[in-house]
């Protein structure tokens, strides 16, 4: 196979803060239970529970409160291989200084900061939902309309740095990837199809 070297890389994020208004309906679910009975092939009957729900009308408003919400900016990794890098140790970052960037390449950000907090957005919208579903409350919720109102909107530009490898086996590019500060690694590797096909049992 064909190999490249190692390659640190400064990946571009977008981070927002922001508080979050979200008015809703919904219905509140309260699990009740009920005796059914059948008859058998052989005459004889047999009885069971049989859990039901009981729906009622649910309304409300919620705050939730975000905090770093981290969006890649970059569209050079495939989406699933840069979220396996989270959670990045933020609390490490450092003000922007040249000096970093010795022996890096530093991408420019692909993805604009509108592109990126709609984003961010889909990112705090299973928090949101969850907070809805606490506040209605009940054994089961549905949530039937929300609407959402972002307030306090703050972000910033971060670089992350990693490490990226990659080599060209049988015409296809494979990467590794590992973050410079855990050199936590993984990737893509090629597989031998005899090989598989021997090893199973």
């Amino acid at each position: 196979p064909e190999r490249n070297r190692l390659q640190g890389v400064y990946l571009p994020h977008w981070t927002f803060d922001c508080r979050t208004t979200t008015w809703y309906t919904g219905q509140r679910g309260e699990a009740y239970y009920v005796t059914v009975t059948s008859r058998n092939s052989d005459g004889s009957t047999s009885s069971r529970q049989e859990r039901r729900i009981r729906w009622y009308p649910a309304s409300g408003i919620v705050w939730n409160l975000f905090d770093d919400v981290m969006v890649p900016a970059s569209r050079s990794l495939p989406g699933p291989m840069v979220e396996r890098l989270e959670p990045w140790d933020l609390e490490a970052l450092t003000p922007y200084h040249d000096g970093y960037l010795a022996g890096f390449v530093a991408e420019s950000y692909q993805v604009g900061l509108e592109e990126g907090f709609g984003r961010a957005k889909e990112r705090m919208e299973p928090q949101i939902d969850a907070t809805i579903r606490a506040d209605i409350g009940g054994d089961e919720q549905r949530i039937l309309t929300k609407r959402i109102q972002y307030d306090g909107i703050t972000f910033k530009h971060i670089l992350l740095p990693l490490w990226i490898c990659s080599y060209r086996y049988r015409d296809r590019i494979f990467r590794f990837v590992a973050t410079a500060r855990t050199v936590e690694v993984f990737g893509a590797r090629p597989y031998s199809c005899i090989n598989i096909t021997l090893a199973l049992p």
